[in-house]
């Protein structure tokens, strides 16, 4: 890995997004996209939460995380589940090596990746969530990688529990809550556009992000107005 930034850069970057974010869902994509920035081994990124046993990718760098995620909830394995269970780092150099969770392997190629870092996002005494890094070549993420994902994790963490206060809002369990019911509305609206258009969950979420860039309008604001006027639609016709 060549030289790049220190903890204190980190801490400092992350900073700054705390100050320049206006809410919590912008905060964790902020994060997310700065790990790809920062970790030179890193494609993509993503943070997944949990609430109550419910874990959800609530910010991605791109959509091939989005995915390669959902993939590991549905079979309730993978190195993100294991590294929020277990509260510590889940390394895999190459998918094409790596024999602990069935399946996982076909994913992360059919999506052009080949190495995987679970950094836990660690609040009091438990891990709330998880920064997944992924990478398309094996053995992506080496040790100045991997300590450089650990520090930003780590102020990431420290991040969501300042976030408390800077957004006014009542307390962490609150925070997931609003995060995963944000994220719960993306997913619904990219279904309707994936229904609608006959496409691809990647192509549908480009959709509504273009729509959200052109309107400069908030991506779960546009997923809301599309689930809303849809179930209203059907209220209607079934009347």
């Amino acid at each position: 890995m060549a030289e790049g930034p220190d903890r204190d850069d980190t801490a400092a970057e992350l900073a700054a997004l705390l100050l320049s974010t206006e809410s919590f869902d912008d905060l964790l994509r902020a994060v997310a996209q700065l790990a790809v920035q920062l970790v030179d081994g890193a494609s993509t990124a993503s943070i997944t939460l949990a609430e109550r046993g419910r874990v959800i990718t609530v910010a991605t760098a791109d959509p091939r995380a989005t995915r390669i995620d959902q993939h590991q909830y549905e079979l309730g394995t993978g190195p993100c589940l294991d590294a929020l269970r277990s509260a510590s780092v889940v390394h895999v150099a190459d998918v094409r090596r790596e024999r602990r969770w069935s399946g996982f392997d076909a994913v992360m190629l059919s999506h052009g990746m080949r190495s995987a870092l679970a950094v836990p996002l660690v609040v009091r005494d438990g891990a709330v969530g998880v920064l997944n890094l992924y990478a398309s070549a094996p053995g992506g993420f080496d040790e100045p990688d991997q300590q450089l994902a650990r520090a930003l994790a780590a102020h990431a963490a420290v991040a969501l529990t300042a976030a408390l206060r800077t957004y006014d809002q009542v307390s962490l369990t609150d925070n997931l809550r609003i995060a995963l019911s944000s994220r719960s509305v993306i997913d619904q609206a990219i279904g309707i556009v994936m229904g609608r258009q006959q496409c691809s969950a990647d192509q549908a979420f480009d959709v509504l992000r273009k729509v959200s860039q052109q309107r400069n309008t908030k991506l779960r604001h546009v997923a809301t107005e599309l689930v809303t006027a849809v179930t209203r639609a059907a209220g209607e016709d079934g009347r």
